[in-house]
């Protein structure tokens, strides 16, 4: 049987919570009884760890000498600024790579070293593009390195610049894969080695650990004094890099951000907030999802379909003319980055209803000469999180494949694709996203035993997809009080979604299509009337058009702010009609 029809149902999984320990936290911390029930169901299970989460501040940061080798890092950049020799910054070419390209450029030059940056052309022909940066760090005399977000997994490139008479520092994120390089100092919270507390660091999250123990050493030894350095002022970029990234927005990433996104919504940068009025983004509302699905995807579209130096130079110009057409030239990239997406997206989902066999097993491969290689990373997490299965997608040119994996996680990919690399040239990333290049002839024996290895590791119940509810709420608490104390949970992003609640409500009258695709709900409960907002629903509204219905709703509460006027709506997530499901009920016994 094919499940094409099914897959968009998710099965609700409703929290479990012990209600002595929801009472303690609500005692202990004063918050709202539903804030408190939201904490338990996700697992919180000391008031400390409450605290944490709840209240930590800028000073609870890691230290950063706490990476084994920072202090052999630190050295070296020193060596570089007293020898006057140049350095190359050389980042990966999404946002992540961008935005710690940017850190580190600015921050270096502003204590006083000469620096270049460098990001890669996914057009170039080298196959490790890294060998672009090396021929670049030659040719303009550069003594230094330091990767951004990438290099922990290309040894043989690094070992050339070493034969150039290139130092070599990686900052990176990415899991290890085979032998390290060989360089001066390697700053990776994966490394098996790693004494620092945080794996969840992004690229840009590493970088500005490396510029904060600069900034230490310099207050140190008193070559600078502490008011003349404000590490601050970066924290704008290690937030849009770290939500671009799908960084978790726990621990010691949730401050970075938290601070990061109030630098954001009074930043300096002009090219940024050119780029915002571009996105039709208020400066100073902007959120983790505006970054996410605006923002981001306008920087990345250099990387994808253009050139992401272009990025780099964004976060880092001062001309507000040149800014304003640095950020046209995006949103230019951006449509047809969207159309190259709309046209392979189509081809894919017309290819799964025409061979609706493909979702028998529990792992999606394909592969086709006719998709953009830059536009692939898109759609596979679409498709992953369409079909709730693990998804590889594989762009063919000449004759090698370059693909992206994105998974669930039932499904960790890096042990999979270790077992699979004598099929592959590269790969690297990490255990939810990955990449990796292939030889064309062997994409027919992975295809095989990805999809057997996920067919034998993977349940039937792992890949129905599932909606995760936090906590019983009715309608007489939404109030914005409640507002408030929901928004300590904020930043809202990876391994931190906004809360889903539940309730059952009446429908009063039926449902309104706005925009196309969003479906208005009209809502009570004991007399409260709310307004939802069903995004893409528009087509569920057959179902909807009775009187009197009763709805057992899912939904993410937020504050409308609409001509000057404040209300709550709720943003519906899914609904059941509950007449219907007593009457099927009642039609099985008779």
């Amino acid at each position: 049987m094919s499940h094409y029809s099914t897959h968009k149902e998710p099965s609700w999984v409703y929290p479990r919570v012990d209600p002595e320990w929801v009472k303690t936290i609500i005692r202990e911390f004063n918050i709202h009884s539903v804030t408190a029930s939201i904490l338990a169901s996700r697992g919180f299970n000391s008031l400390e760890t409450i605290h944490d989460f709840l209240y930590a501040k800028l000073p609870n940061l890691h230290d950063p000498h706490l990476f084994p080798d920072m202090d052999k890092a630190v050295h070296r950049i020193f060596q570089a600024l007293k020898n006057k020799e140049t350095i190359l910054v050389y980042g990966d070419n999404d946002v992540d790579g961008m935005t710690g390209a940017a850190l580190l450029t600015e921050f270096l030059r502003y204590i006083g070293a000469n620096v270049l940056f460098y990001v890669p052309n996914r057009v170039s022909l080298n196959q490790t593009l890294i060998t672009d940066a090396i021929n670049y760090a030659s040719h303009h005399s550069c003594k230094l390195l330091i990767t951004v977000d990438c290099g922990i997994t290309a040894a043989e490139e690094i070992a050339e610049a070493v034969r150039r008479n290139i130092d070599v520092i990686i900052t990176d994120h990415h899991e290890p894969t085979a032998r390290l390089p060989h360089c001066i100092a390697t700053l990776n919270p994966k490394l098996l080695n790693s004494t620092y507390p945080n794996r969840n660091l992004t690229g840009v999250g590493v970088a500005f650990k490396l510029a904060h123990a600069l900034t230490n050493n310099l207050i140190s030894t008193g070559e600078m004094s502490a008011s003349k350095i404000d590490l601050k002022r970066y924290l704008d970029l290690v937030a849009l890099g770290t939500i671009a990234d799908m960084g978790s927005l726990l621990g010691e990433n949730r401050i970075l951000v938290r601070y990061g996104l109030k630098q954001l919504r009074k930043t300096k940068r002009i090219g940024l907030s050119k780029l915002f009025s571009v996105c039709d983004l208020k400066l100073g509302e902007i959120t983790p999802i505006d970054i996410a699905s605006k923002v981001a995807p306008r920087l990345n579209s250099l990387g994808r379909i253009a050139d992401p130096i272009k990025g780099v130079e964004l976060l880092l110009i001062r001309d507000p003319i040149a800014a304003e057409q640095l950020a046209k030239e995006l949103d230019l990239n951006n449509i047809e980055r969207q159309k190259l997406e709309r046209k392979d997206s189509e081809s894919i989902e017309e290819y799964i209803k025409n061979n609706p066999n493909v979702l028998d097993d529990k792992a999606i491969v394909l592969s086709s000469n006719k998709w953009h290689p830059g536009i692939i990373p898109i759609i596979t997490a679409r498709i992953a999180k369409q079909y709730n299965r693990p998804t590889v997608l594989i762009a063919i040119e000449q004759d090698l494949g370059k693909g992206s994996i994105r998974t669930i996680p039932e499904y960790p990919l890096l042990p999979q694709l270790k077992q699979l690399s004598g099929l592959l040239e590269n790969f690297g990333g990490h255990d939810f996203a990955a990449g990796l290049t292939i030889r064309k002839e062997n994409i027919q024996e992975f295809t095989k035993k990805f999809i057997n290895s996920a067919n034998v590791a993977l349940k039937d119940q792992d890949i129905l997809s599932k909606l995760y509810l936090d906590a019983k709420i009715n309608f007489k608490d939404l109030t914005f009080d409640f507002m408030e104390s929901f928004s300590l949970l904020e930043p809202f992003g990876n391994e931190n979604p906004a809360p889903i609640l539940y309730c059952d409500t009446k429908q009063i009258w039926p449902p309104k299509v706005v925009g196309k695709a969003h479906l208005k709900l009209y809502l009570e409960q004991n007399d409260r009337l709310l307004e939802g907002i069903g995004f893409g629903m528009a087509e569920k509204r057959s179902r909807l058009c009775k009187k009197n219905l009763t709805l057992h709703i899912a939904f993410t509460p937020h504050i409308n702010n609409f001509l000057n006027k404040s209300s709550i709506q709720l943003q519906v997530k899914d609904f059941k009609i509950l007449d219907q499901e007593k009457e099927f009920k009642e039609n099985i016994r008779k």
